[in-house]
């Protein structure tokens, strides 16, 4: 099984259905209910989201949403020793490191997924966006797609 961290734009993306994006973040989650992926995000994610989508969103309606959406998510709490490594961390931005952070603590992670690939060159786990996720591991149409693409 595949284990993808989350980036806040993935959850973003899906919750607002912020075309063209949410096409594939809908096809990361459909992907983990099929059981091919666990996904993982952190609870600064959880929080950002709210955050960002309350403008948007009613409030009971969007902490519903975030609520189901936990169905489908481990979150990796942000702790003291996430928050001091990242302080001290060599990444440029410390949210991201923070993200990068608790994406490492977990075992065997293969992959970070987010839209904003340049402010994570200097993540040790490989970082690959959406489409590049569904295509690689045939998560947006499945082995019909990737074969018509290439013959």
């Amino acid at each position: 099984m595949i284990k993808i961290f989350l980036d806040t734009n993935i959850l973003v993306d899906l919750i607002a259905d912020r075309k063209p994006f949410s096409k594939h973040a809908i096809e990361i989650f459909r992907s983990s209910g099929k059981n091919k992926t666990q996904l993982f995000t952190s609870s600064h994610s959880i929080a950002t989201t709210h955050y960002l989508l309350k403008k948007y969103v009613d409030e009971k309606e969007l902490r519903n949403i975030l609520f189901n959406l936990l169905e489908f998510l481990h979150v990796i709490p942000v702790d003291l020793d996430i928050l001091r490594k990242g302080l001290r961390s060599n990444h440029k931005d410390f949210e991201d490191a923070v993200q990068i952070l608790c994406a490492s603590s977990v075992a065997g992670i293969n992959y970070i997924v987010t839209r904003n690939i340049k402010d994570f060159k200097t993540s040790e786990i490989a970082v690959l966006t959406p489409d590049e996720m569904c295509f690689n591991y045939s998560l947006l149409q499945g082995y019909n797609y990737i074969k018509k693409c290439l013959f």
